[in-house]
């Protein structure tokens, strides 16, 4: 059953390549529609979305236990499609309780290892950035927290003007799982998302350089502009009480950054990104949200 249904909530713009004008462009209207989570549906598309979240990092964790385990709760969250309930997600958005499954039980780190995996790396990689430093003893197994993770992902061209529905059908969701005793009664929400730097392409340093030069450059690339994948991001982090990016533990080639770059002269060099929101203040975040992104 459609959760919610929106006509032309943006156009797809496909260049017309007979044409020498930048500006003659074919339209498409899309008629998206919002559906809970469906396990017998939704699998493959889900798991391909969290691949892409994760970037080179996703060989670290069982994507096929964590997708489950999202499917697993129908009632929290949605995802986004364009024809119907039975083809792939283009986008989704969903909340994992980490409290209630880092418990240190042993049986329950059995049954639910992905979480423990994804735990464990959220405080690895918060204790690299000092920004985040205070996240890793939120997650430490004795702390009275309830952390609430939020992963959201869409593919590349889907607008993100899909995203505030999701938002506010959590809000809602939540409230209904709250009255019905289960257990998402949470002091903070953290958003695992991801941003990148533009960086100089490899293809365009192929000429001999001094190995000392090449080493300045790699560190002038860290000091670059951040952007964001995900517009709603910024909105989000201005209702945070922290954020920050970090570097991702495998290592990306160059030649993946050039393979980036599509339609510009520099590579694209991505890493995760984390806003931990308290609860008092997750229901502004989300209005602000419908506010910044509401269709024109």
């Amino acid at each position: 059953m459609v959760k919610r249904k929106e006509p032309q909530v943006a156009e797809k713009q496909f260049p017309d390549e007979s044409s020498s004008s930048d500006e003659d462009t074919d339209m498409l209207d899309v008629e998206f529609e919002w559906f809970d989570p469906q396990p017998e549906h939704d699998f493959h598309g889900l798991k391909t979305l969290l691949r892409q979240l994760f970037d080179v990092d996703a060989q670290l964790f069982d994507l096929s236990a964590l997708t489950d385990l999202v499917l697993a709760q129908p009632l929290l969250g949605s995802t986004v499609k364009v024809e119907g309930n039975e083809t792939d997600p283009y986008a989704f958005l969903t909340i994992l309780n980490l409290h209630e499954h880092r418990m240190p039980e042993l049986t329950r780190l059995q049954d639910k290892p992905v979480i423990k995996t994804l735990t464990d790396y959220i405080a690895q990689q918060a204790m690299t950035n000092p920004s985040l430093s205070p996240i890793a003893d939120l997650l430490k197994p004795f702390n009275q927290a309830q952390v609430g993770l939020i992963l959201t992902e869409r593919l590349i061209n889907i607008p993100s003007e899909v995203v505030p529905p999701m938002y506010k059908m959590l809000l809602e969701e939540i409230s209904w799982a709250i009255e019905e005793k289960e257990p998402y009664t949470f002091s903070h929400y953290l958003i695992l998302s991801k941003t990148y730097r533009e960086i100089t392409s490899a293809l365009d340093q192929e000429k001999s350089r001094p190995q000392k030069k090449k080493k300045m450059n790699a560190a002038k690339e860290e000091d670059k502009e951040i952007f964001y994948f995900h517009p709603e991001d910024e909105v989000c982090q201005r209702h945070a009480t922290m954020y920050g990016g970090f570097s991702y533990l495998k290592e990306e080639s160059d030649g993946q950054a050039d393979a980036k770059r599509t339609f510009q002269e520099l590579g694209i060099k991505p890493q995760g990104h984390m806003m931990l929101l308290e609860a008092s203040k997750f229901e502004s975040a989300v209005k602000a949200l419908e506010h910044f992104l509401r269709p024109s």
